[in-house]
C-alpha cells in the first residue's frame, strides 16, 4: 500500500491469501496455465503460447488456438499427471498495431482455445515494439518507432481492501483516457493489479510502467532471497508479458535512492543491476527494463537523486517549496513522481464527510489524512500554504481563521498554479523531458491526499490541469521571459491538424487590441512553435516586461478550429502576477440547457477577467473546471451525469471573485455568441 513503505510506517506483516483460489475438477476440461507472448516482425504478428489444460482424453494429439481471425493446430502432450502441455506459436498476417490511445487506436486480437468441443477464451494480446532511448543521460520511450510523451500519475488501486474493484478500476482508467493521459505506474509500495486491470489497459491503450515489489530498502544478497524474486517476477510477467500495455518493468520504487541519501558509496546493488535483468533478460526478453525508480542513467557518473538525468523524481516544486521557475533549471528528463501536495477535495465532499469547511488546515481528523514523511517537521499541507503566500501574498493561516472556504480555494489554486506552470513547459517539444508522473492518481481515505482524483474517483481542481495540459492535439501558452509570450501547437495523432489559429490579447476594459487570425497545419507527431511577436507580426510586450508605460493587456486567448470550423482547442492565459486584485464581482453568468439528446451544458460568462472558474454541480461533474476567463470572455462545458438529477442545480465562483452565483436555466433559446471582429487576417505562418 502507498504510504506503508518503510520509510513511512515501517513494514507492513504480509497476510494471504489475497487473491481468487480456484477449485478444479481434474475430470473438466478446462485450463490451468497459459502464458502469451506477442511480437511483430515487419506486418506478421507472432503469439507463442504455453497452456497447461486438465480434463482432457489422454489420447488428445492437438488443440487449435485462435488469434482473432487465425488459427493454428498446436500439438498437445500428455503427461503422467494427467495433465496436457501444449506450446507453440500462432502468426498474424498483416497485423493491425497497438497503440497507446494518444497516439492511435489500441487494437488487442482475442485468443481462444478450442478442443474436443470445449471453447476457452485465453485473454487479448497486441502487436507492438517499445523502445527507450538513453542516448545524452535522457530516457524516451517509443512506441512502433514514433516517440510518445508519457503523462499520467501513480496508480492507486480502487479497492485495497477487499481486493474487488473491478468496476471502480474500469472507471478511473476510462476517466484517465479520456482526459489524454497515456500512463500509470504501479509502484514498489503497491501490490500487483488484477487480470481486469491489464485488460481495461490494453484496451484503452494505456501503458503501465511496472515496478517490482521493493522500495525504499536494499534488498538482500542472498540465494535464499533471490529465489523469492525469481517465483515472484516468474509468475506475474508470465501473467502480462502478452499485454501490450506493459511497457517497462523496474526494480522498485527508491532501491537505489535510499542508500544514496544515506551516504552509502558502493552503489552496486547485486539484486536489481544484475541479478534480475538476468532474469528479465529471460523471461520476457523485448520486456525495457530499468534498475529502480528513481534511477541514473547506466554507467554513468549521475547520483540518483540528480534529477537533470535518467529517471527521476522531482518534487523541487512541492515537497522542497522551490520557485516554480525551479523546474527551468532542473531539467528533467522522464519524471515517474513528480507534484506531491495535499490537495483538498470538493466543498460538497468536505461538508460531507466532516461536516464543516471550517475542519480544513487544522482539525484533527482531517490532518489524520494530510501525507508526510515520517521524522519531517513539515506535512504536505505545509508545502500547500507555503505556495498559496508565495504566490497569492497571503497568510494561509490567517485566511483559514477568517474564511475557511477562500482558504480551500486559494489551496486548491496554488496547486493548479504549480501544474500548469511544470506540466506546461515538459510539454514543450524541446524541454527534453519525455514524461510526467504526478504522485498520486487517487486517495485512499477521506482527506486531502496527494491524489488527482479523491477517494471516490472524483476530479479534484488540478486533475482538469492535468487534462489540459494531456491532450493529444494541444495548444501551450508560456512565458519566455524577455522573449515574452510563446506559443506551441502539438499533434500527436497519425492525421496532419489543418485549421486556423486565431490570437487574441484583451485589456482590462475588454477591448482586444490584437487580434490576428491565421491559417495552420502541424502535420502528424509534430509540433510548431512561434514567439507571439512573430505570430502578431510586431512587437507587443504583452507581458510588460520591458516596463514602458503602464500595463496594457490583461489577458490573452488562443484557439484551434478545424477546417470544419469545430473547435479543437482553447488556451485563456492571464498576464501579471497570479496574486489577482479581488473583486466585489467580476460579473460571472453561469447558464445551464440541454444539447442534443438530453445532454447538458453550462455556458460560463464574465465580464472581468476570471481567475481560476470553478463549477461545484449536484449530481453532474463537468468536462472542465478551475479555468481562467478573459474579460467578456466565454466558456461551454459539456457535464456527464452522475446522479439520477434531472436539472443541473448548482454555483461557479472565481479566486478573484467576492461572489459566487447560481446556475440558472436559459431565459431564451441560447445561440452561438459571434466572435469579436478580426484586426487582423494573415495569410500564412510558419513555426520555428
Amino acid at each position: 500500500m502507498l504510504g506503508m513503505a518503510p520509510v513511512f510506517s515501517g513494514v507492513p506483516v504480509p497476510v494471504g491469501p489475497w487473491r481468487g483460489i480456484r477449485l478444479l475438477d481434474k475430470r473438466v476440461a478446462a485450463v490451468t496455465a497459459v502464458s502469451t507472448q506477442a511480437s511483430v516482425q515487419g506486418t506478421t504478428g507472432r503469439v507463442a503460447i504455453s497452456a497447461r489444460l486438465t480434463g482432457l482424453p489422454a489420447s488428445l494429439d492437438y488443440v487449435t488456438v485462435r488469434v482473432g481471425e487465425h488459427s493454428q493446430r498446436l500439438a498437445a502432450i500428455a503427461g503422467p499427471d494427467g495433465f496436457h502441455d501444449v506450446s507453440g506459436v500462432v502468426e498474424v498476417a498483416d497485423a493491425q498495431l497497438w497503440w497507446p490511445h494518444t497516439h492511435g487506436a489500441p487494437c488487442t486480437y482475442p485468443v481462444t482455445l478450442e478442443t474436443d468441443g470445449v471453447s476457452e477464451h485465453l485473454g487479448s494480446v497486441g502487436f507492438r515494439t517499445v523502445e527507450v532511448d538513453r542516448s545524452d543521460g535522457g530516457f524516451r520511450l517509443s512506441v512502433n518507432g514514433i516517440g510518445v510523451y508519457c503523462r499520467g500519475s501513480v496508480w492507486v488501486p480502487t479497492d485495497p481492501i477487499s481486493l474487488q474493484g473491478d468496476a471502480g478500476t474500469t472507471r478511473v482508467l476510462e476517466k484517465l483516457a479520456e482526459a489524454g493521459l497515456n500512463m500509470v505506474r504501479i509502484p514498489g509500495t503497491m501490490f500487483y493489479e488484477s487480470d481486469h486491470f491489464w485488460v481495461e489497459c490494453a484496451r484503452l491503450g494505456i501503458l503501465v510502467w511496472q515496478d517490482m515489489m521493493l522500495a525504499t530498502l536494499d534488498p538482500p544478497d542472498t540465494d535464499e532471497f533471490f529465489e523469492l524474486v525469481v517465483a515472484e517476477v516468474t509468475a506475474y510477467l508470465r501473467r502480462v508479458r502478452g499485454n501490450p500495455a506493459l511497457a517497462v518493468f523496474c526494480g522498485g520504487s527508491e532501491t537505489e535512492q535510499q542508500p544514496t541519501m544515506l551516504g552509502l558509496v558502493d552503489q552496486h546493488i547485486p539484486l536489481i543491476h544484475s541479478r534480475l535483468p538476468e532474469l528479465i533478460s529471460t523471461v520476457a526478453p523485448d520486456l525495457e527494463y530499468v534498475t529502480s525508480s528513481p534511477s541514473a542513467p547506466r554507467g554513468g557518473e549521475q547520483l540518483t537523486t540528480h534529477v537533470g538525468s535518467g529517471v527521476a523524481h522531482y518534487f523541487g516544486v512541492g515537497a522542497y517549496r522551490r520557485p516554480l521557475a525551479d523546474v527551468l533549471s532542473a531539467r528533467v528528463r522522464f519524471a515517474t513522481e513528480s507534484l506531491a501536495f495535499s490537495i483538498p477535495p470538493s466543498n460538497a465532499v468536505i461538508e460531507n464527510e466532516f461536516g464543516s469547511l471550517a475542519v480544513a488546515g487544522h482539525h484533527p481528523a482531517w490532518k489524520a489524512a494530510v501525507p508526510r514523511d515520517n521524522g519531517s517537521s513539515w506535512d504536505f499541507e505545509d508545502v500547500r500554504d507555503h505556495y498559496v503566500h508565495a504566490l497569492f501574498g497571503e497568510d494561509a493561516r490567517e485566511v483559514r481563521w477568517s474564511d475557511p472556504e477562500r482558504y480551500l480555494d486559494l489551496g486548491r489554486a496554488a496547486v493548479c498554479e504549480a501544474f500548469a506552470s511544470t506540466l506546461g513547459y515538459w510539454r514543450r517539444p524541446d524541454s527534453r523531458c519525455d514524461g510526467a508522473l504526478t504522485l498520486a492518481l487517487r486517495d485512499l481515505e477521506p482527506g486531502p491526499g496527494w491524489g488527482v482524483l479523491d477517494w471516490n474517483g472524483d476530479p479534484k481542481a488540478p486533475w482538469f490541469v492535468l487534462r489540459r495540459s494531456a491532450k493529444p492535439i494541444a495548444l501551450l501558452v508560456t512565458d519566455d521571459g524577455m522573449d515574452g509570450l510563446r506559443l506551441d501547437a502539438i499533434n500527436e495523432t497519425a492525421e496532419p491538424v489543418v485549421g486556423e489559429i486565431r490570437f487574441r490579447a484583451h485589456s482590462r476594459s475588454g477591448v482586444v487590441p490584437v487580434d490576428v487570425a491565421l491559417p495552420v497545419k502541424v502535420e502528424a507527431h509534430s509540433s510548431l512553435t512561434w514567439s507571439v511577436d512573430s505570430l502578431v507580426g510586431r512587437f507587443t510586450d504583452l507581458t510588460h516586461v520591458f516596463r514602458f508605460g503602464a500595463r496594457t493587456y490583461d489577458a490573452v486567448t488562443v484557439t484551434l478550429e478545424g477546417e470544419d470550423g469545430e473547435m479543437v482547442d482553447e488556451v485563456v492565459h492571464l498576464l501579471g502576477s497570479s496574486a489577482r486584485p479581488l473583486e466585489r464581482s467580476v460579473g460571472l453568468v453561469a447558464t445551464a440547457r440541454t444539447v442534443g439528446d438530453d445532454e447538458w451544458v453550462v455556458d460560463v460568462t464574465t465580464d472581468a477577467a476570471a481567475q481560476y472558474v470553478a463549477l461545484e454541480l449536484q449530481g453532474f461533474e463537468p468536462e472542465d473546471s478551475w479555468f481562467h476567463l478573459a474579460p467578456n470572455g466565454r466558456r461551454t462545458v459539456h457535464l456527464r451525469r452522475t446522479g439520477q438529477a434531472t436539472k443541473v442545480i448548482g454555483r461557479v465562483r472565481a479566486l478573484n471573485s467576492h461572489t459566487s452565483v447560481a446556475v440558472t436555466p436559459p431565459s431564451v433559446p441560447a445561440t452561438r455568441s459571434s466572435p469579436t471582429k478580426r484586426t487582423t487576417k494573415k495569410t500564412s505562418v510558419a513555426g520555428n
